[in-house]
């Protein structure tokens, strides 16, 4: 073995030991780029076989489609959607830095702040979420377990706003190195309760009842199709590239791929499906989700699993919410905050825990749906995604690491064709979604304004959300076709 390679050794051996992580946006080292391909595999599955994935059959029942469209929308929509965070991770390989700096490439080292502000917001906004689930399942479960009188279910409350905070802070300040192994850790225990109770709930599971449900017009299945996707895959695509940064560059493109496919679709698939099965069997279990979408399915388990199932789920909730607060923090570093990757991530953090906070005990489950309209609306913006995967598709060489950081290099500090496609993308896409919340959230009822031609705000397309697949697609399009030119220029000054 040479000098250099043992240094290297030496140095990784150091770095994944050391407790808390260093690394911010800066480039990774080639010592430190020692993950492979299926490592991937850990952090994606574990951060998507919670019990939650149940829950989204409730809201795929909520378009009016069958059980066997139900099926074809979990297995399209799930597996394309993270083959398009797939795609962003090979961006993470080639470029040694996080997915919004790597935005920078697209949009210019300053106009990348653009789409990392939208993607802040979306993050902290679907982390606090995953953390008010937390709680609200445990006040559930807890509550069938007879401590559920006044005092008693605000003690829990708090205790369990506290212990769920402090785990998704603590993960996520440490770093990667021990996020990817508490996730390979969490993968065994969430997947065996998980199989656990799909084997106790099978005899609550109607064949007649879920057979019978009739299917739902093209528009009602293009909107399901459209939500899970935004609920999987296009919700994790704005920190993809974080993971697949320690790669080894000759890693295989099409491995990162499959790997962070894999990884992300398998349990949601089977989960999805299974929960398609409970919610189409049992009409309360179908309302209670879309009130409580994790405690709702702990109501159908004996009580001696509750348990180990309530700390599956929560355990589950808080995996994905600690890949978000990592990620949050490094995005907001990629704004131009200037604090280390340690303080980024306790400020979200902090951010998370007040949220979480004022909504369980200021303003309690009515504020979900208003929250969902939020987060649906930030949704839209994401054609940004579109915008980076045709960079990235559209470059053959490596990028120029260093320009990353260099507003007078080779990405300049704005892209105008990128960003005004964003801009362009956004307001049609908002013209062609409605408020799903309306009555909870009547301030957001301003979007739907293109929807006349089709019908209208009550018309069939109404709840079809083209506006998040067209502002994605037109994203990609334009980009790919309009800034190649560019592109081919940037890489000739390699």
């Amino acid at each position: 073995m040479s000098t250099t390679e043992s240094r290297a050794e030496n140095l990784d051996a150091a770095t994944r030991s050391r407790l808390i992580e260093t690394n911010g946006i800066d480039i990774i080292t080639e010592a430190e780029r020692t993950a492979k391909p299926r490592d991937l595999f850990w952090p994606w599955f574990a951060a998507n076989v919670s019990v939650f994935g149940m829950s989204y059959a409730a809201f795929v029942y909520g378009f009016g489609v069958s059980f066997g469209q139900g099926v074809l929308v979990a297995l399209i929509g799930i597996p394309l959607s993270f083959m398009l965070c797939g795609v962003i991770a090979i961006a993470g390989k080639r470029g040694s830095v996080p997915t919004m700096v790597l935005s920078r490439a697209a949009f210019g080292v300053h106009g990348q702040k653009v789409p990392g502000i939208i993607s802040w917001f979306l993050s902290i906004g679907w982390e606090t979420f995953l953390s008010i689930m937390a709680v609200l399942a445990t006040a559930t479960v807890f509550g069938r377990l007879g401590i559920g009188q006044a005092d008693e279910a605000r003690t829990t409350k708090i205790l369990a706003t506290v212990a769920v905070a402090a785990l998704i802070v603590v993960a996520s300040v440490l770093g990667y190195h021990t996020i990817m192994r508490l996730q390979s850790i969490l993968t065994w225990i969430t997947g065996a309760i998980t199989v656990l109770y799909m084997i106790l709930t099978i005899p609550h599971i109607n064949w007649a009842t879920v057979s019978a449900l009739p299917n739902a017009p093209v528009q009602s299945l293009i909107g399901a199709l459209t939500m899970i996707m935004t609920g999987f895959g296009l919700g994790w695509i704005n920190i993809a590239a974080d993971w697949s940064r320690y790669q080894h560059r000759d890693a295989p493109n099409r491995s990162i791929v499959f790997w962070n496919t894999f990884g992300g679709s398998v349990a949601p698939c089977i989960l999805v499906i299974y929960g398609l099965l409970l919610a189409g069997s049992d009409q309360r279990l179908y309302e209670g989700i879309n009130a409580d979408p994790v405690g709702t399915l702990a109501t159908i388990l004996p009580v001696w699993v509750l348990i180990p199932f309530w700390i599956t789920a929560v355990l589950a909730l808080v995996s994905g919410a600690v890949l978000g607060i990592y990620s949050s923090g490094l995005t907001l570093l990629s704004l131009g905050v200037r604090i280390p990757r340690p303080a980024a991530a306790a400020v979200d953090g902090v951010i998370l825990t007040t949220g979480t906070i004022w909504v369980v005990f200021f303003l309690g489950q009515g504020f979900l749906a208003p929250f969902q309209s939020f987060l649906i609306t930030l949704g839209v913006p994401m054609a940004w995604a579109g915008i980076l995967i045709a960079d990235i598709v559209s470059r053959k060489k490596a990028y120029d690491e260093a320009s990353l950081f260099d507003a007078g290099g080779r990405y300049g500090g704005l892209d105008w064709v990128s960003l005004g496609t964003m801009v362009v993308a956004s307001v049609l896409g908002w013209g062609l979604v409605i408020n799903q919340f309306a009555e909870d959230a009547p301030w957001n009822n301003w979007q739907g304004y293109l929807l006349g031609p089709l019908g209208g705000k009550d018309g069939p397309w109404a709840w079809a959300n083209l506006g998040v697949i067209l502002a994605l697609v037109l994203g990609f399009v334009v980009t790919y076709l309009a800034r190649r030119g560019k592109i081919a220029r940037q890489e000739a000054r390699a």
